[in-house]
């Protein structure tokens, strides 16, 4: 019988594989904070965990506020043999950002949308001079 569940998702700046095939997740995230729309942010991964037995094609969708698709990653294949378990890391560069508000990371499988995780995309202003603390050395 072929299934697949997907057990985490996970949002992070970037991910490594290290030995023993371990992953490490640097800059886990839910929110993105930006100064100014619109905002381009240059780097960031996704990280699907899948539980199952069988061939599979899945993709990950980016949806703004609006339900509109930002950015789609190319579908891409992977097996998960009996008793295991797939890690699918989708990365993205440069997804522009246009507003602020929740965002919608969307996981696919075999065409149809398995799961759902929101980010949170907010404006931040940038501090002025007088809104900074400075301490001056003399």
């Amino acid at each position: 019988m072929r299934n697949a569940q997907l057990i985490y998702c996970i949002v992070c700046d970037d991910v490594r594989i290290e030995m023993g095939n371990k992953l490490s997740m640097m800059g886990v995230f839910e929110n993105v904070f930006l100064p100014a729309f619109p905002s381009i942010l240059l780097k960031f991964s996704v990280v699907n965990h899948w539980e199952g037995v069988g061939q599979f094609e899945t993709q990950v969708k980016i949806l703004n506020p609006e339900r509109r698709e930002v950015v789609a990653s190319a579908p891409s294949q992977f097996v998960i043999e009996e008793q295991g378990y797939a890690d699918n890391i989708t990365f993205f560069t440069n997804v522009a950002f246009d507003r602020p508000g929740p965002y919608a990371v969307q996981i696919w499988i075999d065409g149809k949308p398995a799961a759902e995780k929101r980010i949170f995309v907010h404006h931040v202003a940038p501090q002025t001079p007088a809104q900074t603390n400075s301490t001056s050395v003399n």
